[in-house]
């Protein structure tokens, strides 16, 4: 596993371990089912055993979505601005922009404008009292087992949110996962956050992958943006942000509603064979990979 700085959270030099062989010349997009159905192209599957798997994590590891509508609201409270607090399905249709981009929406003005600062850094302050200690529970369905799993078969996972890294190291590190991660790149530490590539790109350029050898799963269009920009193929899942149609407007690679099937996409078998991996399994995996950081130090 990749040495992580906890200062920047920058990947130290080098290619994280447990890349597979690159697959014979002719591995391509072409075929792959482009906006549909996981289990209508089950006999592609051979075709999607990657090095590198990138996720999102609000909506797509962890389901956030009515904390930060939460916070949101008891942020734009504690900033004593004048009317009414924004609707939250407005708050929630911001989730997957940054943080300065969403406030700027949120209250119309510039991301140059103090009171999005002042958003931000309330938001922030109630994210960790309201959302952290709910981390674990928060865990959509079979993502410890599941990231276990492609673990286990050597599969380097990375996180590539539009949270600010702080937010995402927290939050993930709240959850149990963080030691399972190389490489966690956050909105803060890009120029362009996502759906601009650069997120992407960054993880790809950290871990020494190629694109074709890497996918992104993410449940907007934002993730779904950045991998076909940045090369790479993508699996929407439909349980999280943005509906079905808006997800199969941005022409994933494949469609997953459950993590089990994320996990099929992943490594081309099914799920049922791979995803065997119990909790006391993946827990046990989460505590070698914390021993193990926490050995080199």
């Amino acid at each position: 596993m990749t040495t992580m700085d906890p200062t920047t959270g920058r990947a130290a030099a080098g290619r994280a371990p447990g890349g597979r062989a690159a697959a014979a010349s002719g591995r391509s997009a072409e075929g792959a089912g482009l906006g549909s159905e996981l289990t209508e192209f089950a006999p592609d599957l051979a075709d999607s055993d990657f090095d590198l798997a990138v996720f999102d994590l609000d909506g797509t590891l962890v389901d956030t979505p009515r904390g930060i509508v939460e916070t949101f609201l008891a942020a734009y409270g504690a900033m004593g601005e004048p009317g009414p607090a924004p609707d939250p399905a407005a708050v929630r249709a911001t989730i997957g922009l940054p943080l300065e981009r969403a406030w700027a929406t949120l209250l119309g003005v510039p991301e140059t404008d103090p009171r999005v600062a002042e958003g931000v850094r309330q938001y922030l302050k109630l994210f960790r009292e309201l959302v952290l200690p709910r981390a674990r529970e928060l865990l959509f369905p079979g993502v410890p087992e599941g990231l276990a799993a492609l673990r286990a078969r050597g599969v380097t996972l990375a996180v590539a949110t539009s949270k600010f890294y702080a937010s995402a190291d927290a939050l993930l590190t709240a959850a149990g996962l963080r030691e399972l991660f190389a490489v966690v790149v956050g909105a803060d530490q890009v120029a362009h956050p996502k759906p601009h590539p650069e997120s992407g790109l960054l993880v790809l350029e950290r871990l020494g992958t190629p694109a074709d050898r890497a996918v992104m799963v993410g449940d907007t269009t934002h993730d779904l943006l950045m991998a076909r920009a940045a090369g790479m193929r993508s699996i929407a899942v439909t349980y999280g942000i943005h509906s079905r149609a808006e997800l199969a407007g941005a022409e994933p690679t494949w469609v997953a509603d459950t993590f089990d099937e994320v996990i099929e996409a992943v490594t081309g078998v099914a799920s049922a064979a791979v995803n065997t991996v119990d909790a006391a399994t993946a827990a046990a995996v989460v505590n070698a990979a914390n021993a193990a950081t926490a050995a080199a130090r």
